[in-house]
């Protein structure tokens, strides 16, 4: 995700061999957690590049041969509570995830015209192995269903947003977050 010539050349050899993508999901995501003052300099670029630099490096090369399809399309991003309401401890993850729903919510004024939409997906405190104990802890006070969201949550989510179903909605953000913010 972050070789940009790598993504490049893998993505444009599938669709040379496959055909063009009608949909597309954007979802890298590393954390390195630390307090601005004591975060190091490594910590933040790593997260930046994975995190962001991966909406470039995975779409860009994709959205020409979507284009030329002539049959719209659906491009969802995946970005973090973090990125609409910031998180302590979490300056470089929630800029990262924060820039993914500006950089989704641009593209979908520039792609709308071609039928193609653009969403991002924001999900809370889901069952994955970026959590810990500690994480939970801290955070279940705020979610009002009282629960950790599941995989599945957002999967559902991301299916709805490439169904046809979802071709009057762009330019969005889904939470998905059992009620955090």
């Amino acid at each position: 995700m972050t070789d940009t010539d790598a993504a490049e050349k893998s993505l444009l050899s599938d669709i040379e061999t496959n055909g063009a993508y009608w949909g597309i999901i954007s979802n890298a995501g590393i954390t390195r957690d630390a307090p601005l003052p004591a975060m190091e300099k490594n910590d933040w670029f790593d997260v930046i590049s994975t995190n962001l630099n991966s909406f470039y490096n995975v779409i860009k090369p994709c959205i020409m041969p979507m284009i030329h399809l002539r049959d719209g399309g659906r491009i969802v991003t995946i970005s973090s509570i973090s990125g609409v309401a910031g998180n302590r401890g979490q300056t470089n993850y929630s800029a990262s995830k924060g820039g993914i729903i500006a950089a989704s919510k641009a593209l979908a004024l520039e792609l709308g015209k071609r039928g193609i939409t653009v969403n991002s997906v924001a999900p809370g405190l889901i069952e994955t192995r970026m959590l810990n104990q500690e994480i939970i802890d801290n955070a279940m006070g705020m979610i009002p269903l009282k629960r950790i969201g599941k995989p599945e949550d957002v999967a559902a989510t991301v299916a709805f947003l490439c169904s046809e179903g979802a071709g009057y909605i762009t330019r969005q953000v889904i939470n998905v977050n059992g009620g955090m913010c």
